[in-house]
């Protein structure tokens, strides 16, 4: 009797052992196209398992066996399930979900926040500032031009600075923006962007939330878009939340994904008109560095700097020399935006002299947007930011990955 005691009590005690380790489910991912750069996809994980997190891993099926698989479990509207689908030439790729302890990922991002800035580290190297403090201004600026939210500086992956604020020639420019320039409102236009005229600005609210892990780190920030022109005080006519979530592969250091989402809104019972003009939405204003002679400008048309301006595009590749390096970034346009494919605000070579660099998807740039009381409007964009230079054919599959998402089966065991 004694051995069956003994080989009972064995069986007990590995019996957990077994629970915790059993697979749950497969997932079968059909690719769009492949590329050569690692982009974010997620499923639904109550779709899935009812675990709790800490006991939920994710491995990729492969030729050797299982291959451990960085997830990021988020719950901000859901409950989803985050990782990187790595390059590769095959078309479905194979993932199973198993029920055991998490082995705790180390995270390969991290966000940091203080009293004027929010900053998104890839293992302690800056990628992502976004400011909600108002920027100081350079001594004998006018305070009009003064304001809170936006993202200065945007890293290269080698560290180098590609925005600009405050540029002499327009203070009102900082970095990656997102003012309005012609808006009417309750009988009047006004312009959020030109801050000079003192009719309007954005400034920082609030923010929602933030998060960071071995996938992603990001924020969802409130701005309001508010009046000055005739008020007796700054009204508020329009809210936007401002989502945006850095994507970086562990071991890959040439890039990074910046996945950034516009959400719009009404802030009163009246409605808001967003008048046709060349500037709008989410302007971006390089660094000082780039010039017609170090940098170019590639979309999606095969378009030149020359030829962009006003031209539609589903992407646009901004790129140039910068000290003894390079970097470069593919501006994505999601197939769901307004007036896709976007008309594009690019600056001409003969700017300044010199030719600085700006660019913009201004989807009011050839047509009104009417926004009404109650309803959200949702531009979504992506920028691949590189180290290295990017071609059309890089860019082309890049945005393929973004604006088809792949398809997903989902087996149960």
């Amino acid at each position: 009797m004694r051995p069956k005691i003994h080989i009972l009590f064995a069986a007990l005690f590995a019996l957990p052992f077994f629970t915790v380790a059993q697979k749950i489910a497969t997932l079968e991912v059909e690719t769009p196209v492949s590329g050569k750069f690692a982009y974010p996809v997620y499923a639904l994980l109550d779709d899935i398992t009812q675990l709790p997190d800490s006991m939920v891993s994710m491995y990729e099926v492969l030729d050797g066996g299982l291959q451990p698989v960085p997830h990021q479990i988020d719950h901000l509207d859901s409950r989803k399930i985050y990782w990187m689908i790595t390059p590769g030439k095959k078309a479905t790729r194979v993932y199973e979900i198993h029920q055991k302890q998490s082995g705790g990922e180390k995270s390969e991002l991290s966000l940091t926040l203080d009293d004027k800035a929010l900053v998104i580290k890839r293992r302690g190297n800056d990628l992502w500032q976004y400011n909600h403090a108002v920027a100081q201004l350079p001594e004998g600026v006018d305070p009009a031009f003064a304001r809170s939210g936006f993202v200065h500086p945007m890293w290269s992956p080698t560290g180098k600075s590609l925005t600009r604020i405050q540029p002499p020639d327009h203070y009102h420019h900082y970095g990656l923006w997102n003012p309005w320039t012609l808006v009417e409102f309750q009988g009047k236009e006004i312009d959020f962007w030109n801050l000079r005229e003192k009719q309007g600005t954005v400034r920082f609210a609030n923010i929602v939330t933030q998060n960071q892990g071995p996938v992603f780190a990001g924020y969802k920030v409130l701005h309001e878009h508010v009046v000055l022109k005739d008020e007796p005080g700054p009204k508020v006519a329009m809210r936007e939340v401002q989502g945006t979530r850095i994507f970086a592969l562990s071991g890959e250091e040439d890039y990074y994904l910046a996945d950034i989402s516009i959400v719009l809104n009404c802030a009163t019972d009246d409605p808001v008109l967003l008048k046709e003009y060349r500037y709008g939405s989410l302007g971006w204003r390089t660094t000082e560095k780039w010039d017609r002679y170090n940098s170019e400008v590639i979309t999606s048309e095969g378009l030149n700097r020359k030829e962009a301006d006003g031209s539609l595009a589903k992407w646009c590749i901004v790129q140039g020399e910068i000290d003894d390096d390079f970097a470069g970034v593919v501006m994505m346009s999601s197939p769901t935006n307004y007036n896709h494919p976007e008309p594009l605000r690019i600056w001409p070579e003969d700017m300044y002299d010199r030719g600085d660099m700006y660019a913009n998807f201004a989807p009011t740039k050839n047509m009104d947007w009417h926004l009404e009381p109650g309803k959200n409007y949702v531009l979504n964009y992506r920028f691949l930011v590189s180290g290295k230079k990017l071609s059309r054919e890089e860019a082309e599959a890049a945005w393929q990955q973004f604006a088809s998402p792949p398809k997903i089966r989902i087996t149960a065991h």
